[in-house]
């Protein structure tokens, strides 16, 4: 995305560092750090180390409660229609404003927006749920039509999982990182367009049901904020008719237990009757009961991220396209790319599947080595386990949007009083000026280092607790050690390419 700056949102932001030397988007550099950068990178690989030997010997029980984000399932209209008057003011600019630097449409896309859900999901849960304009529409539209939003013409298999979520969030990371005048009206109004084309008829087919796994931007906000801290607790629930022993709570079953054919079952595997009827008995406990807001441990939250196919690969896809975004910036890819033959968006293609094909095999191989060892099947515990990748893929976001989200959202802030460069200043804020709010270069650089060092440590910790409950108790320790190994090489990978610039 720091190429994004030059191409049409405006001058590359910077913010003055020590010494009079700048800093660019994304990232300080190795000599901004207070220590050498090889201690550094040492020093995050021993951290990782050191926390998977004390796990083995302090955490021998699973402990994760496995809480969701319950706090998203808001019914009342004022997200909604806040929502709906911030998209409205967004086409603004969008459609009727100049094709220009000064325009703020790709800033508020691709940094407002974008990275602005990463601290938004992570401090209130799932919030796009909340406020996503599409999903208004379709409500509105089915209030219309007298339709049960719920449901559309036909039923969504459960099999079709995460999968449209992981095109659209792959379309999207393209768009973002590759695409031609990616920055320009035009384009950024045809992929929107689309976007919402595809999205909407999702919902009119299969109902609202299609935004939780379909639509790329919730399922973006889900996965960040099951770590958030906040959750919704029901309060003096009233038990539901016909509600049984056994409908108590998703966790409460032995997460190998048999199924009616003797197979072996997964975590959070249950017969289609069983989840039926939890299903039903949670809905009604809602409804029949008042709610309060709860803290929680972000853990306990990330752990109840529901396993469904394609949720590895959609954090692949965030943790793959932001380790391209580092390697894009790299002097060694930028003369690469401009060495080659082939037309620069080609070469960028290419370059953003292969990270994210790496990323993938990498953790593929390590499931794989680890279901051997563990004594597991391979077969789920990819799927298992990758809920442990997402706060990696969290650490590397903060890490490498920080500077840009505070200096460039900014400057966009400004340019939203004016966004049809007539000179107005509709929202008060066309006379701000950036401000470096305290931020150094050795502060950033630190933070940077800091943020993918607790990213890796909380994956391990989600990891090992995983682990516990898949494997065998004399093979969860040993079952790990793949695991390990791959947290320290996407450590280590990750620092270098965050700083390559």
């Amino acid at each position: 995305m720091t190429m994004l700056l030059t191409q049409g949102v405006g001058e590359r932001f910077l913010a003055q560092g020590d010494g009079g030397r700048l800093l660019a988007h994304g990232v300080g550099g190795r000599q901004d750090l207070p220590i050498p950068f090889s201690a550094a990178v040492s020093g995050a690989a021993i951290a990782l180390l050191v926390s998977f030997a004390a796990l083995g010997f302090l955490w021998r029980e699973p402990r994760l409660a496995g809480i969701p984000s319950y706090v998203t399932r808001n019914t009342t209209w004022l997200p909604r229609a806040i929502g709906i008057v911030i998209a409205a003011y967004f086409a603004i600019g969008l459609l009727f404003g100049p094709d220009t630097p000064d325009n703020p449409t790709a800033g508020v896309f691709y940094v407002l927006f974008w990275v602005g859900l990463v601290p938004l999901s992570l401090v209130f849960g799932p919030v796009w749920r909340n406020f996503n304009p599409l999903r208004t529409l379709h409500l509105a539209a089915c209030a219309l039509l007298r339709r049960d939003p719920d449901h559309g013409w036909k039923t969504l298999s459960p099999r079709v999982g995460y999968w449209p979520a992981t095109a659209g969030l792959l379309a999207f990371v393209w768009l973002e990182l590759v695409a031609p005048d990616r920055a320009t009206l035009p384009v950024i109004t045809i992929w929107l367009t689309l976007y919402a084309l595809a999205t909407l008829t999702g919902a009119a087919i299969f109902g609202s049901q299609w935004f939780d796994k379909g639509d790329a931007f919730e399922a973006y906000s889900t996965l960040i904020g099951s770590l958030s801290p906040i959750s919704r607790q029901i309060a003096h629930p009233t038990r539901p008719p016909g509600r049984s022993a056994a409908a108590k709570s998703p966790r409460d079953k032995s997460p190998r237990s048999k199924s009616p054919d003797g197979k072996s079952r997964g975590r959070g595997s249950h017969p289609p009757t069983q989840t039926k009827l939890r299903n039903s008995a949670a809905k009604a406990t809602e409804s029949s009961s008042q709610t309060k807001l709860t803290l929680r441990n972000p853990l306990d939250g990330m752990a109840g991220l529901a396993h469904a196919p394609g949720l590895p690969a959609l954090v692949i896809v965030l943790l793959g396209s932001t380790m391209y975004d580092s390697l894009s910036n790299a002097p060694l890819w930028v003369r690469f790319v401009q060495e080659s033959r082939l037309p620069t968006p080609v070469m960028g293609t290419l370059g953003l599947l292969t990270v994210i094909a790496l990323v993938l095999a990498l953790f593929l191989a390590a499931t794989t080595w680890a279901a051997r060892l563990g004594s597991a099947s391979p077969a789920t515990t990819a799927g298992e386990l990758a809920h442990s990748l997402v706060p990696i893929a969290v650490g590397y976001l903060v890490a490498h949007y920080f500077t840009l989200f505070l200096f460039e959202g900014q400057h966009t802030l400004a340019l939203l009083s004016d966004p049809l460069d007539t000179g107005a200043n509709w929202l008060g804020t066309a006379n701000w000026t950036l401000q470096s709010m305290g931020a150094t270069p050795a502060s950033i650089a630190m933070l940077q280092v800091t943020v993918i060092v607790i990213g890796h440590v909380l994956g391990t910790v989600l990891a090992h607790d995983r682990a516990l409950t898949l494997f065998p108790h004399r093979t969860a320790v040993i079952g790990q050690i793949p695991l390990m190994a791959l947290m320290v090489i996407y450590t280590v990978v990750g620092l270098l390419l965050l700083f390559a610039g």
